[in-house]
């Protein structure tokens, strides 16, 4: 028996990354899953593999998780396409850096939206169906920035510390109503977003590509970044029934970069 069968998975950012490994990942254990990002070629090439590769059924939606109108109306789409919501992962996200004061407005703005506020507009989406059914798993994608600061990610860290708020506070409110609220914080994983920040450091540093790759393996007593399928594999005991007592918790996945 496969641990998702009959389930509904929405995954937010689902067209490349973690998002897209998650939506895999749910897939090849029985879930229908809804794939929603900005760029509608890369969901939709991914709902396609999906359903050509796993055998389930698979949608994709272009959704902005800044803008609520964008979250209501992908979702309602998710409503006419699958008629429920059982799991949502809040993956969408975004990271820049600058200097606390060389971030503009604008920056801070775009990175707290998509961040934060794009997991509360898809949480309130998706929450109603499952609490009319007495069954939901909520999986947001943090950081380990959401434990612990550094220097020149101010507005990151900030979104990333009110994610595991948020998931705090949200999983004592409706455990009793069979829904469980987690978060997952992962150090560096090979994905695009690693690569920006090794773009960043060679482009501020005059470090070389291997050099800078070696400061983001260093981040990590395993010394190497973490590879999408480890968060996904996470992801699938948070959202499994295996997984029904693990509730309000931000997971290190990190190699032990941060204990706590």
């Amino acid at each position: 028996m496969k641990k998702l069968s009959d389930k509904v998975a929405v995954i937010t950012g689902g067209g490349r990354g973690i998002g897209r490994e998650i939506a895999f990942a749910f897939a090849r254990e029985g879930a229908s899953v809804a794939v929603l990002a900005r760029t509608a070629e890369q969901v939709r090439e991914v709902a396609s593999e999906i359903e050509s590769a796993c055998g389930t059924k698979a949608m994709h939606g272009v959704c902005n998780v800044s803008q609520r109108e964008s979250v209501e109306q992908a979702f309602a789409s998710v409503i006419e396409h699958f008629g429920r919501v059982d799991i949502l992962v809040n993956n969408a996200g975004i990271a820049e850096s600058a200097p606390l004061l060389k971030t503009s407005d604008e920056m801070w703005q775009k990175i707290i939206g998509i961040n934060l506020n794009g997991t509360f507009y898809a949480t309130r989406a998706a929450l109603p169906y499952m609490l009319e059914r007495g069954w939901g798993r909520i999986i947001n994608i943090a950081s380990i920035a959401g434990k612990t600061g550094a220097p020149y990610i101010t507005a990151y860290t900030a979104s990333k510390h009110a994610v595991v708020g948020l998931t705090r506070s949200l999983a004592l409110e409706v455990v009793a109503k069979g829904v469980t609220v987690n978060a997952i914080c992962p150090g560096y994983v090979e994905t695009e977003m690693a690569a920006h920040a090794i773009e960043n450091i060679t482009t501020k540093t005059g470090k070389t590509t291997e050099e800078a790759r070696d400061i983001l393996n260093r981040m990590s007593p395993q010394n190497r970044l973490l590879a999408p399928e480890e968060v996904a594999a996470l992801a699938v005991l948070l959202a499994s029934h295996e997984g029904r007592g693990i509730n309000g918790q931000a997971i290190n996945i990190d190699g032990g970069s941060v204990l706590s």
